[in-house]
């Protein structure tokens, strides 16, 4: 999806992406910034409402219902509407063009390593300047005209500043067909490579992003904002369908979750998530999450938590390693004593051998099967059976499963007619603070935190999303303009959600990490986080989908969502 030029040269990239996003101010009804509340804390204080949020607050123009428009240095008259769903409900859309970016596709070649990360064979499209020169003059003796680009690093909190490395490309071509044709050629003569679309390059401008953008003003909505699994864990449903059965305002895609049997059951989440007050998935390391409180004076927090759990029997504990979860495998990572790391990966797999596992009663599927010990309680935790791994969760009960010593620890302390306590602990890594659930709380988690007080402070290597020493790892995900879903909190305690579609979806090339933050700043968020994207980027207004999604097949069953309900 890329393209080259007719002589060698070189390029250098800004280290900030796209710049006309700065300071923009965008325009939605006044009626979506009613209430004027401090964010709540997840420790039981209040958060810091900062001053300094950024670019300024969401302005007001246009009509109650209609529409609305605020200018954009270098792109003109932006053209927002604006629908009142419900009172305090606000949803705004808008198509951002730049009539002066004109991306090509082109074919960029890519540098066969070992990741540092997976451990297993993978593909680096920036690399050192020598291999860029080397394969670039290959790639003459071949016939082909390349160029040689130096991309930087943007702006985040944790990894190297200024030069990333170079790439190579070769051609500019009008569609992706002819891309292709090249790629066919340069492939035939030896080389590794890929054909991209320079319109996801965070260096080119792009031309078209069509979002969508729902503010829940927290002192005017009477509703609540809850997450939910659809009732259970095990399973993946729209965000649509879920919004339609109950009856939401407005629905989006929440956090990550498992996609594939290899690794694990597909819809229960790899980060942590609480729905109705209790813990469903234990967090995949110190990561960024929305904590939404209905205990009837409302609040939205975004903060990194990370996650605790143990099972007591009398004076002997063990350590409760998952929730509802194959014992073995964490998808994500960012568990202690799990193999080949304990640091979160996004997308990545690693094992335990040694994996005590709790079960709760929305897990409506098989359980889990294999080597190991499982061991059955009611909803009082008395244990009602000790036995082989299987069968299925009971009703208003619990079910622990483990391998290794974990399995060895049930043997000896799970008693038939005695009681297991397990009890979970959740962490404001920022503050030591524990977070405290109401039994209407929710919690939904992914990564990285995008804006901490008003300032842009992408943790990216942090939350296991990119990693400097292994640029085969995660570079499109984070570094290219994605699909992607949002989560903010402003300075008035309002919460704001956002897709953007992305994948030349009706034309719109997306977000690339920094511009999503950079974006929120520009709606006054204060605190915001990335949520689950492409294929999964979904928004429902009344339990309609709204946006364009980027699956071939249509809107993508995801884990869990995060729901406006009146």
């Amino acid at each position: 999806m890329n393209s080259p030029q007719s002589s060698l040269s070189s390029t250098s990239a800004p280290s900030v992406p796209d710049t006309r996003r700065t300071r923009r101010r965008v325009a939605l009804s006044s009626a979506a910034v009613l209430a004027l509340a401090v964010p709540l804390g997840v420790c039981g204080t209040s958060a810091q409402a900062q001053a300094d949020a950024g670019a300024g607050r969401l302005l007001t123009a246009g009509s109650a219902s209609g529409s609305g428009s605020a200018f954009v240095a270098g792109l003109g008259m932006e053209q927002w509407n604006t629908q009142n769903v419900a009172p305090g409900v606000r949803v705004s859309t808008v198509t951002l063009q730049n009539q002066g970016s004109a991306p090509f596709w082109t074919v960029t070649l890519e540098q066969p390593v070992t990741s540092k990360v997976t451990l297993g064979p993978a593909r680096a499209e920036v690399e050192s300047e020598s291999w860029a020169r080397t394969t670039a003059a290959q790639l003459a003796a071949h016939g082909f005209t390349a160029r040689v680009e130096a991309v930087r690093w943007p702006g985040y909190s944790d990894t190297p500043r200024g030069l990333m490395g170079y790439r190579v490309r070769v051609g500019e071509f009008p569609s992706s067909g002819a891309a292709a044709t090249e790629l066919s050629a340069i492939a035939a003569a030896g080389f590794a490579a890929i054909t991209e679309w320079t319109g996801y390059d965070a260096q080119t401008p792009a031309d078209r992003e069509n979002i969508h953008v729902a503010v829940i003003a927290r002192g005017a909505f009477h509703g609540t904002v809850e997450a939910t699994h659809d009732g259970n864990v095990a399973q993946r449903a729209t965000t649509s369908s879920v919004a339609a059965q109950l009856g939401s305002l407005v629905g989006v895609n929440g956090g990550f979750f498992v996609t594939s049997n290899a690794d694990g059951v597909q819809g229960t989440q790899s980060g942590l998530g609480a729905y109705d007050g209790q813990v469903q998935s234990l967090s995949s390391g110190d990561r960024a999450a929305l904590v939404v409180k209905n205990d009837g004076k409302g609040g939205y927090q975004i903060a990194n938590l990370t996650s605790t759990a143990s099972v007591r029997s009398g004076a002997a504990a063990f350590a409760v390693e998952g929730v509802n979860r194959v014992p073995g495998i964490v998808r994500d990572c960012g568990r202690p004593d799990a193999t080949p790391t304990t640091h979160p990966e996004q997308d990545v797999d690693c094992y335990e051998t040694n994996d005590l596992v709790q079960f709760t009663p929305e897990f409506a599927a098989p359980l889990p099967t294999g080597a190991g010990t499982q061991a059955v309680l009611d909803a009082s935790g008395k244990v009602l059976s000790v036995g082989a791994r299987g069968g299925a969760v009971p009703a208003g009960g619990t079910v622990l499963q483990g391998i290794g010593t974990a399995a060895a620890w049930l043997n000896a302390h799970a008693v038939v007619g005695q009681r297991l306590k397990v009890n979970e602990r959740i962490i404001d890594s920022t503050t030591g603070c524990a977070v405290r659930l109401g039994p209407n709380d929710s919690i939904v988690s992914a990564a990285p935190r995008l804006l901490r007080d008003g300032r842009i402070a992408i943790d990216a290597a942090d939350e296991g999303v990119v990693d400097p020493q292994d640029l085969s790892f995660n570079y499109q995900w984070a570094n290219a303009r994605q699909p992607r879903t949002i989560a903010g909190v402003d300075a008035r305690g309002d919460l704001i959600l956002v897709t953007v579609d992305g994948r030349l979806t009706a034309g719109s090339e997306g977000f690339t990490l920094y511009e999503e933050a950079e974006f929120m700043r520009s709606l006054g968020a204060v605190q915001a986080l990335n949520l689950d994207g492409g294929g999964s980027t979904a928004m429902a207004v009344d339990g309609r989908l709204v946006n364009n999604t980027s699956d071939a097949t249509g809107e993508r069953p995801v884990g869990d969502t995060i729901q406006v309900l009146p």
